[in-house]
């Protein structure tokens, strides 16, 4: 399973899932200390976007070509929710980093 993960387009998406992950982590710091008001939010969103490089790379190790389809579906999945919570974070917070993450 892992050559079909590993190779071309997988491994690009693997890294940019990584360094959306780190970008969002920065975000959550700056949050966590100029908007305590919304650290819970912040939070949601930071174990959303570091789920969706986690499930890739549990692809990556897949027993069987379901199991990576569930995995890259499961990542989706925490894309998704990320995005909300990075909409929801845009309209109460002032950063430019946001409209690059969402």
């Amino acid at each position: 399973m892992s050559a079909q993960v590993e190779s071309g387009a997988g491994t690009n998406l693997r890294e940019r899932a990584f360094e959306f992950s780190c970008a969002v982590v920065e975000l959550h710091r700056f949050i966590y200390k100029a908007e305590p008001t919304l650290r819970n939010t912040s939070a949601q969103l930071s174990a959303a976007a570091t789920s969706i490089g986690a499930n890739l790379e549990e692809a990556d190790a897949a027993q069987s070509r379901a199991d990576v389809i569930s995995k890259c579906n499961i990542s989706l999945k925490e894309a998704r929710e990320a995005r909300y919570w990075l909409r929801i974070l845009e309209r109460f917070v002032k950063s430019d980093r946001l409209p690059a993450l969402i």
